[in-house]
């Protein structure tokens, strides 16, 4: 007899094989399904998003993590790969050209009318970035980011110093040492 209970475990087992798989297909749609019904997403909504998929994906591939209290710190996430804990800023990368992808490597804010802006440096040790077209993750140590934005390239084609090839940095479920 199956159960909404044992339906839901079902789903739940079958998106994190997904993951540790590395098939996107099978947990984009229930995703993308939600987000529809919620209409165009904000921010904040895309940020949660991509904080949920890097916690799912982690804990996956066989990581604590922590998440701390609040919305004060930098980081979004500790991740203990059992000898050291990383402090851990998630990030949802877009497309920026054709041959590349590019992510935030600091904080936007607005405060009594006024923007702000504050970068990672020395406050994480990592980015998480999540590019959502492919779902897939990159981890990449704060001393090789950039400090506004950073780019990802795909292309040999793009021969730029400050764009670095995205390959170095997929997440196949190690953390990199250093």
């Amino acid at each position: 007899m199956v159960t909404a209970s044992t339906a839901t475990s079902a789903n739940t087992n079958r998106e994190q094989e997904a993951w540790r798989d590395g098939d996107s297909d099978a947990t984009d749609g229930f995703f993308n399904e939600r987000a529809a019904n919620r209409g165009v997403p904000n921010s904040k909504a895309i940020g949660d998003e991509t904080e949920a998929r890097a916690i799912a994906r982690l804990v996956a591939t066989g990581f604590s993590v922590s998440i701390p209290f609040g919305d004060n710190d930098k980081y979004d996430l500790l991740v203990d790969d059992g000898t050291q804990i990383h402090r851990v800023q998630c990030k949802t990368a877009w497309q920026n050209k054709s041959e590349t992808i590019r992510f935030n490597t600091h904080s936007q804010t607005t405060k009594d009318g006024e923007y702000h802006e504050r970068t990672y440096q020395g406050a994480i040790d990592a980015f998480f970035v999540y590019y959502p077209p492919t779902a897939t993750f990159y981890w990449i140590d704060e001393q090789d980011a950039t400090t506004q934005k950073m780019e990802l390239r795909f292309d040999g084609a793009i021969d730029h110093p400050s764009i670095n090839w995205a390959e170095a940095y997929e997440f196949h479920g190690t953390i990199p040492t250093e």
